[in-house]
């Protein structure tokens, strides 16, 4: 019985990934992939919700491709290993980075 509902509370994030995988085969393959960062924002995005849960990853990814913008920034910018402890269910967008540049030590920080 736990297993069945376990399975029905990832159901809503497995949709997602999926709707970011049908975004990556269809428009972004025809658009082409020009994203500044490396990983992209979909291949970001899949990686935050798959390791973070929907509600954070969700937010991670949102905040990525916010910074995604003519102006913003560009380079390595990988997901966190973990998240913010100042960040809760309450204040989301405590879970993103909202703004660039960033650099190799922050980076190694958070590792």
């Amino acid at each position: 019985m736990t297993t069945i509902l376990s399975e029905l509370q990832r159901l809503p994030a497995r949709a997602v990934r999926a709707l970011i995988l049908l975004y990556r085969v269809t428009f972004s393959a025809f658009a082409g992939r020009s994203c500044r960062y490396a990983p992209t924002c979909s291949e970001y995005a899949d990686e935050a919700i798959s390791r973070h849960g929907l509600w954070a990853g969700g937010w991670m990814g949102f905040a990525r491709i916010c910074r995604c913008r003519p102006g913003g920034g560009e380079g390595f910018d990988p997901v966190p290993q973990t998240l913010n402890p100042r960040a809760s269910a309450l204040t989301p967008w405590r879970y993103a980075r909202w703004r660039g540049p960033f650099s190799c030590e922050e980076v190694e920080d958070e590792r």
